[in-house]
């Protein structure tokens, strides 16, 4: 049916930043003068057995799935100790986002990531899960079940969130603002933090890769462990370049059962070491660190709502 003259659609919209350009925003340092941070965030996940959500190396058969499920067991026991041994061979600190669940399931691991002084951000439950189906109370309950077991077992609550499968529902960043949460990692819209509007204030958004990211890439479009190292160099490489004009956010996400292989960490530590390369002009943090320091620069300089 024609519409009459004059008529505008209206595209609904999710109301919680303003659009802004990456041009012509006001500019600001890094630490030390540095304008491109860098952090790698480290997904530490437990999956229900027999049932639930799961990436997947070869396609499910019926349930139990012990193949995918013992893949990505392997993650825990032993690719995620590998990660962090290269990690600190490089010196390099990581934001480990962690299901609670992995507390009960490998206290042990989040131990070892505790005494390097590593960043522990919420991330939910368990990754059999998706958050974002689940009504408001629901989502509520789940949220707080996470955030209490990494304060009871970190001695303070943690400051930044992402959730299992980057899953949010319509609410999510105003139960995370009101839970306490001071950024969020679910929104891949920006190179720099942009603050989020929620119904009773306002959250950072800190710029986590979907592209730098071994699920999507790895799993998703099948590349191999080369190919995926030279992602994470050509994007350090130019973002070096960008970031002369402005300061940037470069996040490398990584999961212990894919990169944590040991042909695929061959060429994540080939990766890693050519940015160690060049870190006297970076800033490597964690994705805390970095939130802090956005949310600490004077009012206006953080593009958003």
């Amino acid at each position: 049916m024609p519409q009459p003259y004059g008529w505008r659609m209206k595209l609904p919209t999710h109301g919680r930043y303003d659009y802004s350009p990456i041009r012509g925003r006001p500019v600001y340092d890094w630490p030390n003068g540095t304008r491109l941070a860098v952090y790698l965030g480290l997904n530490l996940e437990h999956f229900a057995f027999g049932e639930g959500l799961g990436a997947e190396l070869a396609p499910g058969g019926p349930q139990p799935d012990v193949l995918n499920y013992a893949w990505r067991d392997y993650g825990n026991r032993v690719g995620a100790w590998r990660m962090l041994e290269l990690f600190d061979e490089l010196s390099l600190p990581s934001s480990v986002l962690a299901n609670s669940s992995m507390y009960e399931y490998a206290p042990s691991l989040l131990d070892a990531f505790r005494k390097r002084g590593d960043e522990i951000v919420g991330h939910g439950r368990t990754n059999a899960e998706r958050q974002g189906t689940l009504d408001e109370s629901g989502e509520a309950a789940l949220i707080a079940e996470a955030t209490a077991a990494i304060a009871r077992h970190e001695g303070k609550p943690p400051a930044g969130w992402l959730g299992p499968w980057i899953s949010q529902s319509r609410t999510t960043p105003d139960l995370l603002h009101e839970a306490g949460y001071r950024y969020l990692l679910d929104w891949c819209m920006d190179d720099q933090p942009v603050w989020m509007r929620t119904r009773k204030g306002r959250i950072l958004a800190v710029p986590y890769p979907q592209e730098l990211n071994d699920i999507p890439m790895i799993v998703g479009r099948k590349i191999g462990a080369d190919a995926f190292a030279d992602m994470i160099v050509d994007n350090f490489d130019e973002m070096l370049s960008q970031s002369k004009a402005q300061p940037l956010v470069m996040g490398i996400a990584l999961h212990p059962y894919l990169v944590g292989q040991p042909y695929r960490l061959r060429h994540l530590r080939r990766a890693l070491s050519h940015i160690c390369g060049k870190r006297a002009g970076i800033w490597f943090a964690t994705a805390g660190a970095i939130a802090d320091h956005a949310i600490g620069l004077p009012p206006g300089t953080v593009p958003g709502g």
